[in-house]
């Protein structure tokens, strides 16, 4: 039973936010079909926002910065939306959309790193660092994991709870409250999903060496 429950399908925050905004994000994605844009188009304008954001952190106007990341945030709910709907979902695709998402991330703590460093913030600085650490750790485990036939959709931190820690203190101009939940949360969360994966891992052991002990059991 046990076994039964971990390869179970579990839903995370980020599934059921996108139940819940489904029709939302279905007619943002219609319509920016209909005005012309391609999914890549959309995942690539979602990059160049988090850029302008992270430009506007790292020179002081973190609110603003803030801002900007907010109003294009959900476009990297659309363009898998919009790939669908257009029936062009592919690998390719979905490795895009994961690389773009990384970058987007690390150019954020990237500009936090600048406006600390320029403002002699060493604590905000190595916050930032372990940060950018958890956020990497996450998405690496998960795609570990997966690599060698395991689940690892479980945890805290995924990338919209990081998120939606984040736009708020930028918006409010408190981001020394963000990085200090995401630098002990997100890599709490790499070792839930270490632990996670570790578990799996062992009831595999055990139910092969259960195969080959009844296998070699004498009728």
């Amino acid at each position: 039973m046990e076994n039964v429950e971990i390869k179970a399908e579990r839903l995370t925050f980020t599934d059921k936010m996108r139940r819940l905004f489904k029709g939302v994000i279905d007619a943002i994605a219609r319509f920016l079909i209909n005005v012309g844009l391609k999914p890549n188009s959309v995942t690539l304008l979602g990059l160049i926002g988090n850029i302008a954001g992270a430009v506007l952190i790292g020179l002081g106007y973190i609110t603003w910065g803030g801002i900007v990341v907010l109003i294009l945030a959900p476009l990297d709910a659309v363009d898998g939306t919009m790939a669908r709907m257009r029936g062009e979902v592919t690998s390719l695709g979905a490795f895009v959309d994961s690389v773009t998402d990384r970058y987007s991330e690390l150019f954020l703590l990237g500009g936090l790193l600048v406006y600390f460093v320029q403002h002699g913030n060493p604590t905000g600085a190595i916050l930032v660092y372990i940060a950018a650490a958890a956020s990497i750790l996450v998405s690496y485990v998960k795609a570990r994991a997966e690599a060698l036939g395991y689940e690892a959709k479980i945890g805290l931190l995924s990338r919209l709870e990081r998120y939606l820690v984040l736009i708020p203190c930028l918006v409010f101009n408190i981001p020394m409250v963000a990085l200090w939940v995401l630098a002990i949360l997100g890599n709490f969360t790499a070792l839930q999903r270490i632990y996670y994966v570790r578990r799996q891992a062992r009831l595999a052991m055990q139910a092969e060496k259960e195969k080959q002990t009844a296998s070699s059991t004498p009728l």
